[in-house]
């Protein structure tokens, strides 16, 4: 409990699509249980073609000089699949990656917040 005597509930990362899931109050007697953020993400879950991105990304960042970087839509494309179609799944996947602490994302060679990273981002190793 904080000072003011309200109990603090650390943020969480959405199993589907990896953003921070922030605490509210409507969850207060079963934040333990939440692992989505949506009911999209819930209906959703984690697809094959999701496990397979992941995949793809973690080989290739394994396979990338120190520093260089990898970007998730290139990850659709590999795959034979149509890169705007699963922009957002590569993307999501992404985010999963550097929520387990397998990668960080960048912008401009700037680590940024998955939750927040807004426009094209490429994965490195992390630091």
């Amino acid at each position: 409990m904080s000072a003011t005597g309200s109990t603090v509930h650390e943020p969480k990362d959405c199993r589907s699509c990896g953003r921070r899931i922030e605490w509210r109050r409507k969850w207060e007697r079963n934040w333990d249980s939440v692992v989505y953020c949506s009911d999209a993400c819930r209906a959703r879950k984690v697809r094959t073609v999701d496990v397979e991105l992941e995949a793809w990304l973690l080989a290739r960042l394994k396979n990338t000089s120190r520093g260089g970087t990898v970007d998730p839509t290139d990850a659709a494309q590999a795959l034979g699949m149509e890169a705007e179609a699963l922009r957002e799944s590569a993307r999501s996947a992404a985010r999963r990656l550097v929520n387990r602490g397998l990668a960080e994302m960048v912008q401009r060679g700037v680590v940024v917040d998955p939750s927040t990273a807004k426009g094209p981002v490429s994965l490195r190793q992390p630091r």
